[in-house]
């Protein structure tokens, strides 16, 4: 297939030629139009003239007026004996006068007046006659010119007046050629960057002096580039974070299965390395959900399969879902909500991830025999135990992937809130980190 080069040059050669010979062609019928007319016009002026000679003048014997050539042998100019002939007869077709030309030969035609086509005597080529009587109706004049004649100085007007854009084409080829090619350069600079670019570079196309119309593919292009260095990004945050994080449950998990097998004949021990396997395994299995769970999200597109949700019977399940985990940390579970549906745009999967891991975290994190408190509002909720609550310096820090204040005495990947605040990222949310005035820790999802 040609390229697109090839075919712009083609497509506008081609139309140039084209618009060239239709120009040409109109020109030669309007010039010869023209020139018709102005003939036509002679012509009859000729005869009206001829039409006035005195009967005296044209009485006698006939009268062949001298050749040109034999008036004026040298000095006589461009004349042509073909452009104008006239000839005189009478009313039964004596000749009485002619030019001495081509005149002599003209055949009486009496039919009607007026402009006809006809031919000498001994001549096949086509004439232009004006036949007129003269007033007093005892003669008719005749006046002709060859067709030839006309044809001819049409075509040197035509041409005289094309030829200097029949020099000029090639001309206009040559730069139309040089332009198309001068202007299809940047998309060869385009084709040899995108060529060169390494497989991993994320790095916009620069698009300063692209064309207007290329610029849209380029913008979609640098738009493509982004989402690519994004998804590889995450890929490869993925990557090390699983790496890093499971370096620690899995050389645990190594460390009591060692125990395990020393363990033979101590059933105290034996049983101890079981729990303690039993626990790495459960917080591995954790710790894999999540980051699980931070790549799913990672890839989760806004604005798809946005569902109305019902916050108030979301967060009840939700409730529901954790009493028996709080009545084993003693711990009991309020709801404040308004009587009636509280209804959003989103993802019910998400959010019940969201209000799970907030639960999980207030359970766990706050204190025994103490009260979590969710406020639910149509803006979202608000999570708050009566615990001993975080560090002032560290509440800048809640919600980093795998950090966690220090002094920690419950094991955590240091994920949990990661995932809240994408969550409510996704939903158009903000989460946000408090301590009660008398003890205890907030969490606040609002948007």
């Amino acid at each position: 297939m040609l390229s697109l080069r090839s075919r712009l040059l083609l497509g506008f050669t081609l139309l140039t030629l084209m618009c060239w010979t239709l120009a040409a062609v109109g020109a030669w019928y309007q010039t010869r139009e023209k020139i018709n007319a102005l003939f036509d016009t002679q012509q009859m002026l000729f005869a009206k003239r001829l039409t006035t000679l005195p009967d005296s003048a044209l009485s006698g014997t006939p009268l062949t007026l001298p050749k040109s050539k034999h008036l004026l042998h040298h000095h006589r100019g461009e004349q042509d004996d073909d452009v104008l002939a006239f000839a005189i007869f009478t009313r039964d077709g004596r000749m009485v006068l002619n030019d001495g030309d081509n005149g002599r030969r003209f055949r009486f035609d009496d039919q009607r007046e007026g402009f006809r086509d006809g031919q000498l005597a001994d001549d096949d080529d086509p004439w232009r006659f004006v036949w007129l009587t003269s007033a007093n109706r005892r003669y008719v004049v005749a006046v002709g010119q060859e067709w030839e004649a006309r044809d001819d100085m049409t075509r040197d007007i035509v041409i005289s007046n094309l030829q200097p854009w029949l020099y000029a084409t090639p001309l206009m080829l040559a730069l139309l050629f040089w332009l198309v090619t001068h202007q299809l350069a940047p998309l060869k600079r385009l084709t040899r960057t995108l060529r060169q670019r390494a497989p991993d570079d994320g790095a916009p196309l620069a698009t300063a002096a692209l064309p207007t119309e290329i610029r849209p593919t380029v913008d979609a292009l640098n738009q493509l580039f982004a989402r690519t260095d994004d998804l590889l990004q995450r890929e490869r945050r993925f990557t090390s974070d699983a790496a890093h994080e499971l370096r620690s449950p899995l050389a645990a998990l190594k460390v009591q299965s060692e125990v395990l097998q020393l363990a033979d004949e101590n059933p105290a021990l034996r049983q101890h390395a079981l729990t303690q396997l039993h626990t790495g395994i459960d917080r591995a299995t954790r710790l894999v959900d999540q980051l699980l769970t931070l790549a799913r999200l990672d890839d989760t597109q806004p604005n798809s399969e946005r569902q109305h949700i019902d916050l108030l019977a979301l967060t009840r399940q939700q409730l529901a879902d954790h009493y028996s985990v709080a009545q084993a940390a003693d711990v009991s579970l309020t709801l404040q909500a308004p009587d009636r549906p509280v209804m959003r745009q989103g993802y019910p999967l998400l959010l019940g991830l969201l209000l799970r891991n907030l639960l999980d975290n207030a359970i766990r994190y706050g204190r025994p025999g103490g009260t979590i408190t969710v406020s639910l509002q149509p803006q979202g909720w608000q999570i708050c135990d009566d615990g001993p609550g975080v560090d002032p310096a560290a509440l800048t820090r809640l919600g980093e992937r795998f950090w966690r204040p220090p002094g920690q005495q419950k094991t955590g990947s240091g994920l949990g809130l990661s995932i809240v605040m994408q969550i409510a990222a996704l939903h158009g949310m903000r989460v946000s980190f408090s301590n009660r005035a008398g003890g205890g820790f907030c969490v606040t999802v609002r948007g």
